[in-house]
C-alpha cells in the first residue's frame, strides 16, 4: 500500500516521502498516529502545497547536522570504567553508554544512531565511533576508555582469641591441680537399675 509520510519516522523515511508499506502496518500504526496518509489525489495536492515548507525544514536539519558533526568530531569523549590489571573492563562500553555520556555533554543522540566496531568495547584504549546524524551525514568521533582504579577488597581482621595454648604455656602433666579447702569430697553415685 502506498502512503505519504506526514512526519519523520526512522528508518522508514522523512516527511513528504512516498513509501510502500504493508496494509496492516498502515492501518494499525501509521494512520491512527498521523504519521502517514493514504496516497490519494487529495493528499498529493496538500503535500504539493506544503512542498516549500517541507524543503525548508529539511534544509534546516541538514544545517544543524553539519554543525553538530563539527562539534562531535572535535570532541574527545572520555569514559572511565572499572577494569582489571590487564586492561580488560569488568563491563563493556556499549552504544547506550556512549549515548548517555553524549547527553551529559549536551548532545542528545539516540543509541540507534551510534555505530561501534564489534558492538561494544571490552578493554581500555582509544576507539573511533560513527554517529549517524541526518540523511548521509555522519560524524567520526574519538572515544577514550580509561580504567577506574579499583581498590582490592580487604576483609577487616576480627580479634579472635587464640584458643590453643602454646607448648611453653602448657602446664606439666604431673602438676597438681589445686583443690579448694572447703570443698566436700566427691562420692561416686550408685548405679540404679533401669526397669522397663
Amino acid at each position: 500500500m502506498k502512503v505519504i509520510l506526514n512526519k519523520d519516522l526512522a528508518p522508514l523515511g522523512e516527511e513528504g516521502d512516498v513509501k510502500e508499506v504493508a496494509k496492516g502496518y498502515a492501518r494499525n500504526y501509521l494512520f491512527p498516529r498521523g504519521i502517514a496518509f493514504p496516497y490519494t489525489e487529495r493528499v498529493i495536492k496538500q503535500f504539493e502545497a506544503r512542498k516549500g515548507e517541507i524543503e525548508a525544514r529539511k534544509q534546516e536539519k541538514r544545517k544543524d547536522a553539519s554543525s553538530i558533526r563539527e562539534k562531535l568530531e572535535a570532541l574527545n569523549l572520555l569514559i572511565i570504567m572499572p577494569a582489571g590489571a590487564n586492561g580488560k573492563l569488568y563491563g563493556a562500553v556499549t552504544s547506550q553508554t556512549i549515548a548517555d555520556e553524549l547527553t551529559k555533554q549536551g548532545f542528545p543522540v539516540e543509541r540507534k544512531r551510534i555505530e561501534l566496531t564489534g558492538n561494544s568495547f571490552k578493554s581500555v584504549g582509544k576507539y573511533k565511533v560513527s554517529v549517524k546524524l541526518y540523511e548521509s551525514a555522519a560524524a567520526e568521533m574519538n572515544v577514550t576508555v580509561q580504567a577506574q582504579e579499583v581498590k582490592p577488597e580487604t576483609k577487616p581482621e576480627t580479634a579472635r582469641p587464640n584458643r590453643r595454648r602454646r607448648h611453653s604455656e602448657e602446664a606439666p602433666a604431673d602438676a597438681a591441680v589445686p583443690v579448694p579447702v572447703d570443698a566436700a569430697p566427691v562420692q561416686a553415685e550408685e548405679a540404679v537399675p533401669v526397669t522397663e
